[in-house]
């Protein structure tokens, strides 16, 4: 038998109780409600009882519930994303973006991707983020026109960077304006003495590619000259590359190419052809990416601010969520042409 001393279990120290509201309140000397007002980031606080307030928060470790909070303000504080599945850069530079805009106006983001805009998937997308307590849905950098049913929304507040077919009151159009920014490029080419003028076009069937060749052809006949030679590309440097293996070198001096990555890639093209960008040849790319200003020969193209773009339907939606004014229900933000080393003046007439 062992008769040795059996040690008693060591006690559990007692758990100690979270920080509630009503502790910051008594810590930051305001009242409970003044508290909920800054948790809540609501209006109508003064920056220094923000500020102590917060200060409270952060010694106390105090933590809303979200879950309680929903209940008492019947807001959730949650914002659907509806976006492509893609690893282009203009879509994912925009969801970054989104998150930052929507947490700097507190608000978190519930996202869902799509590989298409239309049929049982984006309704789908629709229902799985509803069911999940969002207040209002942003549609970001889907391909083409958004094609719902007309029930689908029932009254959703929803922000888009493309047109819906559902016209409804609760709906913004926000993007950049991305036929100005075509015509940009074309003026551009114009100025510097270009009178054939071709397009490296992205995949028509997204509404943005659509809108840069609609620029492109405005710009041109405005300007009273023939269209030059029109490609498709899909957005990737080989389809760059690949159309500007076709290009016929005597029947333009300059081509707008409907984003950087395809741009890149003809640039690759028409040096292995013997044709010099920009001394025979100049081109324009869309999006202003990164490594655009370092490539071997910087890329002249049109800056997208994407983070502007983001900001503004982060806006938009919570004017439409919270029910205030709107300016308009659709916004085309500005764009500009960056001139690098792609691009300079025609080359004389029958050199190129």
């Amino acid at each position: 038998m062992n008769d040795s001393a059996v040690e008693p279990a060591a006690k559990e120290a007692p758990r100690r109780a979270l920080p509630r509201l009503s502790d910051v309140a008594a810590h930051a000397g305001v009242s409970s409600k003044t508290v909920s007002r800054v948790v809540n980031n609501e209006a109508n606080v003064r920056p220094e009882v923000r500020a102590q307030v917060m200060r409270s928060v952060a010694a106390l470790g105090y933590r809303p519930n979200p879950a309680a909070r929903a209940l008492v303000t019947q807001r959730t504080h949650q914002i659907g994303v509806i976006a492509t599945a893609s690893s282009l850069y203009g879509p994912t530079a925009g969801l970054f973006s989104l998150e930052q805009a929507a947490w700097k106006a507190g608000y978190s983001l519930t996202l869902t991707t799509v590989r298409e805009a239309s049929g049982s998937e984006l309704e789908e997308a629709i229902q799985y983020l509803v069911m999940r307590g969002v207040e209002g849905v942003i549609i970001s950098g889907v391909a083409g026109i958004v094609r719902l049913a007309p029930s689908t929304l029932a009254g959703m507040p929803v922000v888009s960077t493309g047109p819906l077919t559902e016209d409804s009151a609760n709906h913004v159009l926000v993007d950049s304006d991305q036929v100005a920014g075509a015509r940009a490029a074309v003026r551009h080419l114009y100025d510097l003495g270009h009178r054939r003028i071709g397009h490296l076009a992205g995949p028509l069937t997204w509404d943005a590619a659509a809108r840069r060749r609609d620029g492109w052809l405005e710009e041109v006949q405005v300007l009273g000259l023939v269209p030059g030679p029109v490609l498709e590309g899909d957005w990737s440097p080989k389809s760059g590359y690949d159309a500007a293996l076709t290009i016929d070198r005597t029947a333009a001096t300059a081509i707008f190419v409907a984003n950087d990555h395809m741009a890149m890639g003809a640039i690759r093209a028409f040096t292995e052809r013997g044709i010099r960008v920009p001394d025979d040849m100049s081109v324009v790319g869309f999006d202003d990416v990164p490594e655009a200003a370092y490539q071997v020969i910087p890329l002249t193209t049109v800056h997208q601010d994407f983070s502007a773009v983001a900001e503004r339907s982060v806006r938009e939606l919570i004017h439409l969520i919270e029910k205030l004014d709107i300016e308009s229900n659709s916004i085309h933000l500005p764009i500009e042409l960056v001139a690098r080393s792609s691009t300079a003046p025609a080359p004389t007439l029958g050199t190129s």
